[in-house]
């Protein structure tokens, strides 16, 4: 594409930058009759809602997970945000920034479904989790269980308690297609021990986007005396939950994935009995130790990111939690039904609704997953991510909500020749 064809597509795109919270929700409220399985398909619709991103004409963008793009409209209020902190500076910092950020933090309990005194703004769910796998009072022999398919950071910083405190990792290996909840939670069971003190779990594995039956894991963990943490990067505004249903004792997520708040904000729950007994990774005065806000103590930082949570909240509550989650559903479901039974494809991921969402995994007999995810991007011009480890060998594919069916046409092709 050359240079004004490219500032053309440009200009296009950011027509939709003009339609403002206001207009948006207009334009959903002129489908309230309308069903979310019906609208999930409504692909001129949702390419209304494709105008509100700029996006990058090169390629086609199916890497939605790692982090998802700022609409314009947060994106303008996130701006807002910046302007002001940085016309009050100190007198915003020392008056309302903590107040602010409770705000913040109220609004996300209330979205999760919990309390407000139970969640913490940090900045990714990484430092969530970590907080608490580093935060408890290890002892020589603890043990503790996880799945080789988790996150990578949070398994490095168990290692590191391992090595620091000689805590004991029981890991074992989730399957790409289980046969019932029940083969899940007898995996984690048979790990468990009478040394065992905390269960780490993904809601939904980041690799494959398979859902786990938490509330059973849970319940089962908490009968042997194991404390359970999740690892929601992925679940937050993506499908539909509330963490009192889950009943798990830690909860982090990463809010500039699914949620779209812009980078630098991530969750951390904590059952509120539970909350006294955690270290913080960095020394805080604060002498009530059931006072959530001592556990991420961080010092100055970029408290303009906290502010635009709420907005990306609204934003969300506009498009409306059935409908995103319809759609999404919608768009893995359409791509995965095409190539599922084509020769030498091979999918990672359940597709049933109970077990995934919008995320999927697919590799391909006889390629690499490096160079699957090279040679999409190199020939068909389709931006993945490649997994290659942890019994998961293929392509991430993450669609968003402005993902049109036209691209994953162009993906489904894509992969039927290189099939072929």
């Amino acid at each position: 594409m050359d240079k004004r064809s490219f500032l053309k597509s440009a200009a296009l795109t950011g027509l939709g930058t003009q339609l403002g919270f206001s207009s948006l929700a207009a334009m959903f409220e002129e489908k309230k009759n309308i069903s979310a399985t019906e609208l999930a398909a409504d692909d001129a619709f949702w390419k209304k809602i494709r105008d509100q991103y700029i996006l990058k004409p090169d390629y086609i963008n199916l890497e939605n997970g790692y982090y998802n793009f700022t609409p314009q409209p947060i994106l303008e209020k996130y701006i807002e945000h910046i302007r002001h902190v940085n016309k009050e500076a100190s007198y915003y910092m020392r008056t309302v920034q903590f107040d602010n950020k409770k705000k913040m933090a109220a609004k996300l309990a209330a979205l999760v479904g919990c309390s407000a005194e139970e969640v913490a703004i940090t900045r990714n769910a990484t430092e969530s989790l970590d907080l608490v796998i580093a935060g408890q009072e290890w002892k020589t022999g603890d043990e503790a269980v996880m799945a080789i398919q988790d996150y990578g950071a949070m398994l490095d910083m168990f290692e590191q308690v391992s090595k620091r405190y000689g805590v004991v990792l029981k890991k074992i290996s989730v399957p790409n297609h289980p046969t019932s909840d029940e083969e899940i939670v007898s995996l984690y069971e048979q790990a468990i021990t009478p040394k065992t003190k905390l269960l780490m779990v993904c809601h939904m594995i980041n690799i494959t986007g398979q859902i786990l039956p938490i509330r059973k894991i849970c319940d089962m963990a908490h009968k042997r005396g194991v404390e359970v943490m999740v690892d929601g990067a992925h679940a937050v505004a993506h499908f539909q939950f509330k963490i009192t249903d889950l009943d798990c004792d830690y909860y982090g997520s990463a809010l500039h994935k699914w949620l779209s708040v812009p980078l630098g904000a991530g969750l951390l729950y904590v059952k509120k009995e539970k909350i006294a007994k955690l270290w913080p990774l960095l020394g805080d005065g604060n002498t009530n130790r059931s006072d959530i806000s001592r556990i991420n103590h961080i010092g100055t930082h970029p408290v303009h990111t906290d502010l635009a949570i709420e907005d990306a909240i609204e934003y969300y509550y506009m498009i409306g939690a059935e409908r995103k989650e319809k759609r999404l559903r919608f768009l893995q479901q359409y791509w995965t039904s095409k190539v599922k039974n084509i020769p030498k494809i091979i999918l990672n991921t359940p597709t049933d609704d109970k077990r995934s969402c919008g995320i999927a995994n697919v590799g391909i007999e006889g390629i690499t997953p490096g160079d699957l995810a090279k040679r999409l991007l190199s020939e068909h011009k389709i931006f993945t991510v490649a997994i290659d480890g942890a019994n998961v060998y293929g392509c991430r594919i993450t669609p968003n909500v402005y993902t049109t069916l036209e691209e994953l046409d162009a993906f489904v092709n894509a992969l039927k020749k290189l099939a072929a």
